[in-house]
């Protein structure tokens, strides 16, 4: 019998129903983003946080003069007080609820997009993740896909590509023979940044299975992409594996908003006939009526194709620069201008796996003898609590101990800083930890050592209780006081 025509995709595919529910995803996406940042920003970036963002400007002034301004985009430029700091986060939520019901979608992107570029350069360390990056890029391309649905589908779908492809390609190219070898995963799960509670049982799998699952990995991130490129139910299976690929990292990593934004961007390489089959009737019927694109006026399309080109432009030459050569200078220095903008940005997280698991422990005293210890929200620290879940929030501060124990403290200045902000029981900065040790009155010394720590046995944590066993390394920051 042959199949219904409403079961059957239309010659000519249409991206409508997917363009509306790309942009509500988007900006629960953005929600959580700016909603994670707001948490601690003050702590962070604040006027008594571990890096303010005010000094920062005084600085780019200093050395930058009046380029600062386009080096260093950013709103903070006309305040960058305590409170101007949390209006953008409250703007940030109010505009992706905005983006979530449809009101007024193309200023919500510009704005959200705005916002969160200066969020970008006023978070300084904090702010430097390839998702914060990914975020912004997808922003712009969203904003032309609210009237452009072909060409905002393409875009996406190059963006998907690049994204997961070059995730491959700098892992075979790291020199890092665990790629090689298929080993990466008998050390993934216990060193990466914040694992979950599935990591412990992910680290003690078979070899066997450790090894699949990385020649997985690999296919996945270096064969797969080029089928977005081909035939529909090609381009279906490729959503369908980068999907779980997805999905398998969020269940044993925390990885915050990426995977989420990932997942969210896999949209992309579906069709409306696709989404119809999974959407209820009635609920279909009422979609349609409100996604159908407005006709675009002159200066959209001059700014649609402008956009195109250099999106196109930047990621070619990017890509030439990393894995090929050195591109004709005048393209570098065209890439050189525009980059502050971040239209297109480089990824390929985690090219070199970790080895071992070094945590840095920070201590107070009040007498350089008895020292306590003060616990993070999710780093692990305390050998009794295991892994935790908090995706899809992102404790920054967590995620920068983990980056500061891969090489000396004169690697991380921000850290310094931190540990004056303990001595001097800052409460913006205290409240970016699970509990201060020194809640009445701050210590007069603290210090940070430096440990090994591995995961428990099952025999071990039935013996003990203890999730993760650790070894004293040494000194990562003597003893200070102010």
């Amino acid at each position: 019998m042959a199949a219904s025509p409403d079961h059957q995709a239309p010659s000519k595919p249409t991206y409508n129903l997917i363009a509306w529910l790309f942009l509500r995803a988007f900006g629960v996406i953005f929600l959580i983003a700016f909603y994670s940042f707001s948490r601690e920003a003050l702590g962070l970036i604040g006027s008594h946080g571990i890096q303010p963002v005010a000094e920062l400007l005084v600085a780019a002034n200093a050395q930058l003069g009046a380029t600062a301004y386009w080096v260093v985009p950013t709103v903070f430029w006309v305040n960058a007080s305590d409170i101007t700091i949390q209006c953008v986060g409250w703007a940030g939520m109010v505009f992706s609820v905005l983006l979530i019901l449809n009101v007024l979608p193309r200023l919500s992107l510009t704005a959200l997009y705005v916002l969160y570029l200066s969020l970008v350069y006023g978070g300084q360390v904090f702010m430097t993740f390839q998702w914060d990056m990914l975020l912004l890029e997808t922003a712009l391309i969203a904003f032309f896909f609210i009237r452009y649905r072909t060409l905002g589908i393409w875009l996406l779908r190059w963006l998907v590509f690049r994204f997961i492809f070059v995730s491959g390609m700098v892992k075979i190219m790291s020199g890092d023979p665990s790629w090689w070898d298929l080993t990466a995963l008998n050390y993934h799960f216990l060193t990466q940044p914040l694992p979950t509670p599935l990591a412990w049982y992910a680290n003690y799998l078979p070899e066997m299975l450790l090894k699949f699952g990385t020649a997985s990995t690999l296919f996945i991130e270096l064969v797969i992409p080029f089928l977005i490129f081909m035939t529909r139910r090609l381009r279906m299976v490729a959503a369908f594996a980068i999907l779980l690929l997805q999905l398998t990292i969020m269940s044993t990593g925390n990885y915050n908003f990426f995977n989420l934004t990932a997942i969210v961007l896999c949209l992309s390489l579906f069709d409306d006939a696709a989404l119809q089959c999974l959407i209820p009737a009635r609920l279909l019927a009422h979609m349609q009526q409100r996604v159908l694109p407005k006709p675009p006026f002159m200066l959209m399309n001059i700014l649609a194709a402008v956009f195109t080109v250099v999106t196109i432009f930047l990621s070619l030459v990017q890509f030439n620069q990393r894995f090929i050569g050195v591109f004709p200078a005048a393209s570098a220095a065209a890439v050189r201008v525009i980059s502050p903008l971040m239209v297109v940005s480089t990824y390929g997280p985690f090219a070199v796996m970790t080895k071992k698991r070094h945590e840095i422990i920070i201590e107070g005293s009040n007498d350089g003898v008895t020292w306590r210890e003060y616990h993070f929200k999710y780093k692990p620290g305390n050998i009794y609590r295991g892994p935790l879940w908090n995706t899809p929030l992102q404790p920054r501060v967590d995620w920068q101990m983990w980056f500061a124990a891969l090489g000396p403290v004169n690697a991380s200045p921000w850290f310094q800083r931190f540990l004056q902000r303990l001595l001097q029981n800052e409460p913006a900065v205290t409240d970016l930890l699970l509990e201060n040790p020194f809640p009445d009155l701050p210590p007069v010394f603290v210090r940070a050592l430096f440990f090994d720590y591995r995961y428990t046995t099952n025999a071990e944590y039935k013996e003990t209780g203890a999730s993760w066993d650790r070894t004293l390394v040494g000194v990562y920051f003597p003893a200070a006081s102010l």
